[in-house]
């Protein structure tokens, strides 16, 4: 970083910071009968540009620019723009069946609807749900995703004796910095340093892409041929152009194609099958239900701008892969010795702080280079590590690409694996000559066998890249130090981040304010509403900055993957009884209650069934548990609607429910939003045929 980015990066990230705190303390009267409605839903006066911008700034952060650039360098591909493009489909939906119902109820939260609906004991179970999983998930992982991205141009750079390159820092100042502007304007500013961030955001992707794109045009054809899916060849990818050289690296066949969206039944993440109903369930929920998303639909001046907003939203949606996932794969082929290099840090800090004594037993290609300063905070750790005992009985699994980069180190990591255990049953350290499939076979069953009957055994995963640095990477290699662009692309990726957590914070503490703390206190003035929202952000912040260093840990598996698939815990049956509660006028109140409970203990259920069960598992049930975990979802969505439809068919309502009407807003409709939207839908069609 320059001198010229550093002042880029502050002068802009203040002036973005400066007006969203203007615009949120516009209006702000003390003793106002709507205080409550300035600071949680801006005085529900968002025109549809502001809503759409708002959608996208507050969903698009690190969260895709590293977990889905992640997920695409590695085996994925394409195939994980299903979030995206079928988010597409999702708004449209949103737009014209869940938000006129939300709009007309008046309602400030998404648990609020539920007591409407159903019973107060729904609407409690279903905001303290979503209050942990929001501040324990996505919250504290677009802090450490943001860090990681951030601190990643920063490495070596030490300020005021603070390590700028280090993550933990990184998340302490990102989490300080949005819970400042939230804290102070609410609703309000975020929407306004929305609608900035989105447009910087978008910029900075453009940007990526072309220079990623202009660089694969350039590249050595033998160094690309090198990355390829299938069997191509230096001599055709001389004279190929940027995109043509993409296509041809990319596109092999299944499984290891790269530009294909719709995958085997076998696949572990998006198989086609997900894409039939599990794609839909958190789709549905995270655009149409979850809070931090919908509040800004909820804030709308009347319904035709949150219709129009909306599917202005819908239309961005489609931009996005070509600005993260197709970077990502870009990624992998032009930088894959630095992904291997960032692997070798990450499994140096893992193996260095549990077995010390093997960690110094390993050839140099398992050390960070000593010369790399952007490897000094690295050293530093593994140093100190060094001087430690370490931590147990410790069993390194891998697999085979791992095992083929590090042929020397293999058998030391399975000698040391083999002597962890206090009982082998059977198994024999394999043959010097094994190949590399079966030396990380070996590595997987000394795990589980361990894992199974030896509690004091525990298990961490090397891996052979660090696919979660795929974006960072771009931006350290792509984007040159000391012209200020390099500045404006980490000031956009930087609000992306604030962004996306100021409005995490700002729905988390709607919801502990709104539906938890009135309940206790159901006079509360509208200054003291606002006073313990303000609370609860910091509260929550605070609690999401000592969680998001930890996600960087190898168990996680890659963020993305941890984020989407912690919310099976609650998406299914939110989802379920929400749809009974819009669609079944008759089902009856209980339903909301037996849908909120009996989801997470389904899917914990089947997520952890091997590990509770081990052998005497019942084979039904290793099957279901077998499943990705987005055909997980559908399983317990499937059996959450067949009990609430089962209770209705058995005890129905004499009469429907009459919701609560919110007599000054506007409910008529956006023609023009709607075929807006049916424009949005083939668009997203014609996509999935090209890259099918």
């Amino acid at each position: 970083m320059g001198f010229v980015d550093i002042l880029v990066f502050v002068v802009l990230a203040a002036i973005v910071i400066g007006i969203g705190l203007v615009q949120g303390s516009k209006d702000e009267t003390p003793g106002k009968d709507d205080q409550a409605s300035d600071y949680f839903l801006a005085g529900r006066g968002l025109t549809w540009w502001l809503v759409g911008f708002s959608l996208i700034a507050a969903n698009i952060s690190t969260e895709q620019f590293v977990g889905m650039s992640g997920k695409a360098a590695d085996w994925l591909g394409m195939a994980i723009a299903s979030y995206e493009w079928m988010a597409a489909i999702t708004l449209i939906v949103v737009a014209f069946v869940f938000l006129p119902t939300f709009l007309k109820s008046g309602i400030y939260t998404i648990p609020e609807f539920l007591e409407y609906r159903y019973n107060a004991f729904a609407r409690t179970v279903m905001a303290i749900a979503t209050l942990v999983v929001l501040v324990g998930v996505p919250t504290a992982s677009v802090i450490f995703s943001g860090a990681k991205v951030i601190t990643g141009n920063f490495q070596g750079v030490m300020l005021f004796g603070l390590d700028f390159g280090s993550i933990t820092l990184g998340c302490w100042i990102i989490g300080t910095v949005a819970a400042i502007y939230v804290f102070t304007g609410g609703l309000k500013a975020c929407a306004w340093t929305d609608l900035l961030w989105g447009s910087g955001l978008i910029l900075g992707g453009v940007i990526i892409a072309w220079k990623a794109f202009d660089l694969l045009a350039g590249t050595d054809a033998t160094e690309l041929a090198a990355t390829a899916v299938g069997n191509v060849t230096p001599d055709q990818l001389e004279n190929a152009g940027a995109w043509s050289r993409f296509w041809m690296l990319n596109e092999g066949p299944l499984p290891d194609g790269k530009l294909h969206m719709v995958r085997g039944a076998e696949d572990r993440e998006i198989p086609w099958t997900a894409l039939v109903v599990g794609l839909w369930i958190p789709n549905f929920f995270y655009w149409g239900l979850n809070q931090y998303i919908t509040q800004r639909t909820l804030g709308s001046k009347s319904l035709a701008q949150g219709q129009k907003g909306v599917v202005f939203a819908a239309f961005l949606k489609l931009i996005i892969p070509f600005i993260v996932v197709i970077p990502g794969i870009l990624a992998f082929n032009l930088f894959n010795s630095d992904l291997k290099d960032d692997a070798v840090n990450r499994n140096a800090l893992v193996l260095s702080s549990n077995s010390p004594a093997l960690y110094r037993s390993l050839t140099p290609s398992m050390k960070p280079e000593a010369d790399d300063e952007r490897n000094v905070s690295i050293n530093e750790s593994v140093l100190e590590n060094l001087n430690g005992t370490g931590n147990g009985r410790m069993i390194y699994t891998f697999d085979a690409v791992f095992a083929e980069l590090h042929p020397q180190d293999v058998a030391r990591l399975n000698a040391h694996n083999f002597a962890q255990l206090a009982d082998p049953a059977g198994l024999e350290l394999p043959a010097a000559a094994a190949s590399f499939a079966d030396a990380a076979a070996f590595s997987q069953a000394v795990a589980s066998q361990g894992l199974k009957h030896e509690p004091a055994i525990a298990n961490e995963q090397l891996v052979a890249h660090d696919y979660d640095n795929a974006f960072p990477t771009l931006i350290r290699k792509l984007v040159p130090p000391g012209s200020g662009l390099k500045g404006f692309v980490l000031v956009a990726i930087f609000g992306a981040v604030v962004s996306s957590l100021a409005s995490m914070l700002n729905s988390a503490s709607t919801i502990a304010t709104m539906d938890l703390y009135r309940k206790v206190s159901p006079r509360a003035s509208q200054a003291q509403l606002v006073t313990a929202g303000r609370v609860f952000v910091v509260l929550f912040v605070l609690i999401a900055m000592v969680i998001a260093p930890i996600l960087g840990h190898p168990a996680f598996g890659g963020i993305f993957t941890f984020i989407q698939e912690f919310q099976g815990f609650i998406s299914p049956g939110i989802l379920a009884i929400f749809l009974f509660g819009l669609l079944v006028h008759r089902a009856p109140r209980i339903c909301g209650t037996v849908g909120l409970l009996l989801n997470p203990v389904l899917y914990g259920l089947f997520k952890f069934a091997p590990s509770i069960f081990g052998e005497n598992i019942p084979p039904w049930l290793a099957g279901i548990s077998a499943l990705s975990f987005l055909d997980r979802m559908a399983v317990c969505f499937g059996l959450v609607v067949a009990t609430l439809t089962a209770i209705t068919l058995i005890s129905p309502l004499k009469q429907p429910v009459d919701l609560p009407v919110n007599e000054d807003m506007d409910l008529r409709g956006s023609r023009g939003a709607f075929y807006a939207g049916l424009g949005v839908v083939a668009a997203t069609i014609a996509l999935y045929i090209v890259f099918w």
